[in-house]
């Protein structure tokens, strides 16, 4: 009794573990009234199987795929960001500055600077921030954002 216990707890468990996925580049998924077929391009092969004139080859495949987010920037923004790294100062070089705004965001995405850009270059005083990766977003009007750079506190 104990031994149908265990395997009946053995085919549960094997019924609902999760294999591990692989985010790829490229694949796709076809399928018709006879069957389906997934692939994914540069996945693991762990099995190749052949029977005359048709071949299988068998690999992990990413089955489903969750983007968190994706921010539409524009593309056309210009701006010269420099000396980056920087230690003290950091300029922001935009030729059309009006309406725009800057925020830094250290590496968690905590805010730690906010600030209007008023003049075509803006100097950013950063001798304050810790040594570290830091972003700059620079927004346009209504907080639309237009561009991030990474910048370098050393």
């Amino acid at each position: 009794m104990k031994k149908n216990i265990f395997l009946l707890f053995i085919l549960l468990i094997s019924l609902t573990a999760n294999a591990q996925e692989v985010i790829s580049s490229q694949g796709d998924s076809y399928s018709n009234a006879n069957g389906s077929i997934d692939f994914t391009i540069g996945e693991v092969v762990i099995a190749t199987i052949t029977s005359g004139s048709n071949s299988l080859t068998q690999g992990f495949h990413q089955t489903n795929l969750t983007v968190l987010a994706i921010d539409d920037f524009e593309t056309n923004f210009k701006a010269k960001i420099f000396p980056n790294p920087t230690k003290e100062i950091l300029n922001i070089d935009i030729l059309n500055f009006e309406g725009l705004n800057y925020l830094i965001y250290d590496i968690s995405g905590r805010q730690l600077l906010k600030s209007k850009i008023i003049n075509k270059i803006t100097s950013l005083k950063v001798n304050t921030l810790a040594d570290g990766v830091y972003l700059l977003v620079i927004n346009g009007e209504n907080n639309q954002k237009l561009k991030t750079y990474r910048i370098i506190k050393n």
